[in-house]
């Protein structure tokens, strides 16, 4: 569910809560759901609309029956979506939903990982299973 707030209205979906697996997540979908956020069942033709504006923009292989069930309730509620994916949004677009991300400069933050040698330390820019020196394996590493 990550850290969104805010004070307007919230909805989701049933599938949302059957997804989270972590109590913490439970507890908080709980605590949302009894400070007044709508459960919404959408339709099966909005359910089906989503699928066909997914498969226009070549989304279908990457949204999942919730991902589509939370697109078909913000569609239906003329509601903003709130998610940082990206198959998501694009579809979300295509329908011209609203959308929101949660972390503003998530998606283009692109890192360049360094890989450095578990056994003598040599770094490397690309990812490899083995140092080429001493054979040893690799660890991805945060060159910050």
């Amino acid at each position: 569910m990550g850290d969104y707030h805010t004070d307007d209205d919230t909805a989701t979906i049933p599938l949302v809560r059957e997804e989270l697996e972590d109590d913490a997540s439970g507890y908080r979908f709980d605590a949302l759901e009894g400070g007044g956020m709508r459960i919404h069942v959408p339709d099966g033709e909005t359910v089906e609309r989503v699928e066909r504006a997914a498969g226009t923009t070549g989304d279908a292989t990457e949204l999942s029956r919730t991902d589509i069930r939370l697109l078909a309730a913000a569609l239906e509620l003329d509601a903003t979506l709130v998610t940082d994916d990206y198959a998501m949004q694009n579809t979300a677009d295509q329908l011209e939903v609203r959308i929101e991300s949660i972390a503003q400069e998530g998606i283009d933050e692109r890192r360049d990982w360094i890989y450095q040698c578990q056994g003598c330390g040599r770094e490397y820019d690309d990812h490899r299973e083995r140092c080429e020196i001493c054979g040893s394996d690799l660890a991805r590493k945060n060159p910050s």
